[in-house]
């Protein structure tokens, strides 16, 4: 017995949805060790001179453990390296959102006028942002591709920032190299120092994010809502129990 057919209509955003670059799998290797030799010597630094911290504790302790800091010897500086990264998906998204914004305000000066004379300080400019996600679509992350291209836009005389999405297998290897719980999203910013080699090789292998829709939408003409048809089969009706 065929199955009863209806359709159903379903309202859609006139702009499709951004996809991840691709990545080779034998390249996200390649990333994924560059990246743990860089961020190394940010996960020994807070393993020998950072102390974990042990939630609540009472005020006596408090003062007990303060008083037996000041007598301790100063530890080391933090690496370079450390003022180059960034790591959280709020922290990297807020950053983001600062650099597009930075950009657009910078095309908006006349001839000869600088960022410093309007009171805009030089913003964070990403050249790479690294997320360990799984195959599927994650709500937590959609939005990146779509704020890369923004802001990689809003800058157009610096290269365009990379987007890599690493398996989330590899976010055990983040977190141990960073010397944190959990690492799955990272950001680094240009020029960082002793990552000639990884961003070099990003840009070779690592496309650009491309959000074909924006140019249209820089247009500011009207979008009609896309509606999409589909067709299902109807079940059959379930027997309602007599009591």
């Amino acid at each position: 017995m065929d199955k009863k057919k209806r359709l159903v209509f379903q309202l859609d955003t006139p702009y499709s949805a951004v996809s991840w670059p691709e990545i080779q799998p034998e390249d996200q290797e390649t990333i994924l060790e560059l990246l743990c030799t860089l961020l190394a010597p940010l996960g020994r630094h807070r393993s020998e001179h950072a102390r974990p911290s042990k939630g609540k504790r009472a005020k006596k302790r408090k003062r007990k453990e303060a008083s037996e800091k000041e007598t301790d010897a100063p530890s080391p500086p933090a690496p370079e390296i450390l003022s180059y990264v960034d790591v959280g998906l709020t922290t990297v998204t807020r950053n983001m959102q600062k650099q597009a914004a930075e950009g657009r305000l910078l095309g908006l000066l006349p001839p000869g006028q600088t960022s410093a004379e309007v009171g805009n300080s030089a913003g964070r400019f990403y050249s790479v942002v690294f997320v360990a996600r799984s195959g599927q679509a994650n709500m937590l992350n959609s939005h990146l591709p779509q704020m890369v291209a923004v802001a990689s836009n809003s800058h157009p005389s610096r290269i365009p920032t990379r987007l890599v999405g690493l398996s989330k297998a590899c976010e055990d290897r983040l977190s141990e190299s960073l010397g944190i719980p959990r690492a799955s999203c990272i950001a680094l910013c240009d020029d960082a120092p002793n990552s000639e080699a990884l961003v070099e090789f990003i840009r070779q292998r690592v496309p650009i994010v491309d959000v074909p829709w924006l140019k249209v939408a820089s247009q500011a003409e009207h979008q009609p809502t896309k509606i999409n048809t589909i067709e299902t089969s109807i079940g059959a009706k379930k027997q309602r129990s007599k009591v």
